[in-house]
């Protein structure tokens, strides 16, 4: 078995072993490369279908293309899509302003809001370990508070593939099937799988988005890559981070770690 085969077979595994422990599931959606992979990785895990919902936090900022791609897909895959956002804060005049403020109003408030509203024990994310410096100390099942906090320096052992798949009583748990993939791995995967994915990644007039979020906090990157393959070379030879163009990592060493101590993604 090659490393896309290993790197399969145990997000598959995960995935599977949290809809064992959790009938109260969901896949949380950005729309962006990763967690369109772990959505594909749940549907092959489960025949072609994703046997709970699909939870994208929308913060009314995302770019448009994400928006069609979202409501094109959600259908064609059968997803059961929930959109939350949260419309009190918006109503207040929240707005995406590249604080720590906005992400936290807009992207862990609303997400704890749809965790209460629909009862979540456990939440499947797409996130990877060398994406940014706080994610590496994640478990591959991680729990958080009743307040759905994370103590980062607090975490349950994994060794040997041994994962602590049940929560505590009063405790939440996020599942990181894609932790041990790269952004290498992620594009290798989507390219021999032939998964569809949001055009806002390849160049258009010398420019591609890398990471992608809100239009207010994203970037594009000087870049030619107009193909996947393109992209794959690109990233093997590049020194710059994958998240250099999102605004929230360059305020702040800690404002990563700040987000997700209060229950960021």
């Amino acid at each position: 078995m090659d490393k896309l085969g290993e790197l399969e077979s145990q997000s598959i595994y995960i995935i599977r072993e949290a809809y064992y422990h959790y009938k109260k599931l969901a896949v949380l959606w950005s729309i962006g490369k990763d967690s369109t992979t772990l959505v594909t990785l749940v549907r092959k895990a489960f025949f072609g279908r994703v046997p709970f919902p699909a939870l994208h936090i929308d913060t009314s900022y995302k770019f448009p293309e994400m928006y069609r791609f979202r409501d094109e897909y959600s259908k064609k895959w059968g997803l059961e899509l929930v959109v939350t956002r949260n419309e009190a804060a918006l109503a207040a005049g929240m707005k995406c302003d590249k604080k720590l403020e906005c992400c936290n109003a807009l992207k862990t408030e609303a997400l704890k809001q749809a965790i209460a509203e629909h009862g979540f024990e456990a939440l499947l994310l797409g996130i990877r370990r060398d994406e940014h410096g706080i994610r590496a100390k994640e478990r591959y099942f991680s729990p958080r508070d009743e307040k759905f906090q994370w103590n980062y320096q607090d975490q349950p052992p994994e060794l040997w593939d041994q994962y602590k798949s049940q929560a505590e009583e009063r405790t939440h748990i996020r599942v990181h099937p894609l932790l041990g993939w790269t952004e290498v791995d992620i594009w290798r995967y989507l390219k021999r799988e032939n998964v569809p994915i949001t055009e806002l990644y390849f160049s258009r007039n010398g420019k591609r988005y890398r990471s992608i979020g809100c239009t207010t906090c994203c970037n594009p990157i000087d870049s030619d890559a107009a193909t996947i393959d393109e992209i794959i070379e690109e990233l093997e030879t590049t020194n710059t981070s994958e998240r250099a163009g999102r605004a929230q990592d360059k305020e702040n060493v800690y404002t990563m770690q700040k987000l997700r101590a209060l229950g960021y993604m």
